[in-house]
C-alpha cells in the first residue's frame, strides 16, 4: 500500500512542480526572450483584452506602427496603457517625430491626448485570460507571503518522502 501512496505522492508533486514552473515562465521567463508582461486592469480594450488578462508586449519600431495597431505606452510615470491607434501624425519639421492618437476599443471617444513616440513600450503579441489576477495577487501582500509559503510547502512536499525513507532504512539496518 505504501508503494501506491508513494507513486501518487510523486505524481502529484511532479504535477505541482510543473505548474509552478509554467507559471514562473509565463510571468517572468518570457522576459528572457524580450517580452514585457502587463496585467489588464480596465475594460477599455474589451473584448480584445479582457480585465484580468496578462498581455505580452514586444518591442516595435515606432515608424512601422499604423492606424488600427494596438500599442502599449507610458501615459505617465506610474501608468501603462494599451489602446488602439486611430491616427498617426508625423511632425512636418521633423519626420522622425511621430505622435499617435489612440482610443480604447470599448470607449466611445478617442483619448484626450496624443502619444509621443518615445512613450511607446511596444505592441501586444499575446494575451492569456485570467492569469493577470494571479500575477497581481502575488505581486502584492498578502499574496506575496502566500506565494512564498506555498513555495516552501512545495519544497517540503518534494523532500518529505525522502526523509521518511531514510529513517526507515536506518531502522531496518539496526
Amino acid at each position: 500500500m505504501s508503494k501506491i501512496i508513494k507513486q501518487v505522492w510523486n505524481w502529484g508533486s511532479s504535477i505541482l512542480i510543473g505548474l509552478v514552473v509554467l507559471l514562473a515562465v509565463a510571468l517572468v521567463g518570457v522576459r528572457l526572450i524580450g517580452l514585457d508582461v502587463y496585467v489588464v486592469l480596465s475594460g477599455s480594450m474589451e473584448p480584445t483584452y479582457h480585465v484580468g488578462s496578462l498581455i505580452y508586449v514586444k518591442d516595435v519600431d515606432y515608424k512601422e506602427l499604423k492606424a488600427g495597431d494596438p500599442i502599449t505606452y507610458m501615459l505617465n510615470e506610474n501608468t501603462v496603457v494599451t489602446h488602439r491607434i486611430t491616427e498617426v501624425l508625423v511632425d512636418e519639421n521633423d519626420p522622425d517625430t511621430i505622435r499617435y492618437f489612440t482610443k480604447g476599443d470599448a470607449n466611445d471617444i478617442p483619448d484626450g491626448t496624443s502619444v509621443h513616440y518615445k512613450n511607446i513600450i511596444g505592441k501586444p503579441v499575446l494575451t492569456i485570460p485570467y492569469l493577470g489576477y494571479i500575477s497581481n495577487y502575488i505581486q502584492n501582500p498578502p499574496g506575496t507571503y502566500m506565494a512564498l509559503a506555498a513555495g516552501a510547502i512545495l519544497v517540503m512536499l518534494v523532500f518529505l518522502p525522502d526523509l521518511f525513507e531514510d529513517d526507515k532504512k536506518k531502522e531496518e539496518d539496526n
